[in-house]
């Protein structure tokens, strides 16, 4: 077992870790976002295959994808690490890609979005870690429905200013945890909107179908969504080329009220699984396949 670091150690890493985060953030807000996102791919493809974490891209996508040849994965792979450099280095230049009427940003069915903000009611926007996935709660915010994203807190407390780089519109950064939970339910009671990427693993989730294998899927998305009978509206990112995207903003999905719960639940999460996969399947080199999403 691998020893714990001592506690002061661990803070002064911390401290040197987060002072070279803000250096590295400033020298790329002085770049061009279309620069700062071509170095972070190219730095993302030429180095990202040797990290030892590629291991588990190069297994989830070997069962993913069954009939792809290795030459075929490993394009993939260098394709994932391109699209994870760019989208860390575009991180200082997320205020560029707020306006969704601008050169950079496309938007279908911008008029969802508006119905969201007009509607009255709560509601839960979806996606994925495909592309760039913050640009969801900047276009949201952008045409006045601002999404209340919810996140995992970085091991680093030093780190979360760069959280806040993704808060837009007086939206809230809700934490995962049972804080955040009850954080939440409150929201959802006020008729605010929440923002969830719900293609990570959960361990105490419920297995459901991804990819022709069960997959440990986080519920919350069907609980809250059945308990608060508000509508699950998908958004789908997509990198065109360099810094340019199209946000695809789908209709609120059908949902099933049985009176079974459980059965209700599996349902709707098993229709979100299916959907994402369409999506990765199509561009699997922007998704984050370095989760460790099935069980071994």
């Amino acid at each position: 077992m691998r020893a714990r670091p001592k506690p002061w150690l661990l803070k002064l890493w911390y401290q040197v870790e987060a002072a070279a985060a803000r250096a590295l953030f400033a020298m790329l807000a002085a770049l061009p976002p279309q620069r700062a996102s071509a170095l972070g791919g190219r730095l993302g493809r030429t180095f990202g295959p040797l990290i030892p974490r590629t291991r588990v891209a190069r297994r989830n996508l070997a069962r993913a994808f069954p009939e792809k040849s290795r030459e075929e994965i490993d394009t993939i792979i260098r394709g994932m690490w391109d699209n994870l450099g760019r989208t860390v280095f575009e991180y200082p230049h997320l205020d560029r890609f707020r306006n969704i009427d601008g050169d950079l940003v496309d938007v279908v069915g911008v008029e969802i979005f508006d119905h969201m903000r007009d509607d009255g009611q709560a509601g839960i926007m979806i996606s994925a870690h495909l592309a760039n996935w913050e640009l969801m709660g900047l276009a949201a915010a952008a045409r006045g429905a601002p999404l209340n994203l919810v996140y995992r807190a970085p091991n680093n407390p030093h780190m979360a200013w760069v959280f806040e780089l993704r808060r837009s519109g007086g939206a809230e950064m809700v934490p995962k945890g049972p804080d955040g939970a009850k954080r939440l339910l409150k929201l959802l009671r006020s008729g605010a909107h929440l923002g969830m990427l719900v293609d990570q693993k959960m361990n105490d989730g419920i297995p459901v179908p991804f990819f022709g294998r069960d997959a440990m899927t986080a519920p919350a998305v069907a609980q809250l969504a059945l308990r608060f009978r508000c509508p699950v509206i998908p958004a789908r990112i997509e990198r065109i080329e360099g810094v340019r995207f199209r946000i695809t903003v789908f209709p609120p999905l059908d949902i099933v009220y049985s009176g079974n719960r459980s059965a209700d639940e599996r349902a709707l999460m098993t229709r979100i699984n299916a959907m994402i996969e369409g999506w990765i399947r199509e561009r699997p080199e922007q998704w984050l396949w370095l989760h460790r999403r099935w069980p071994d």
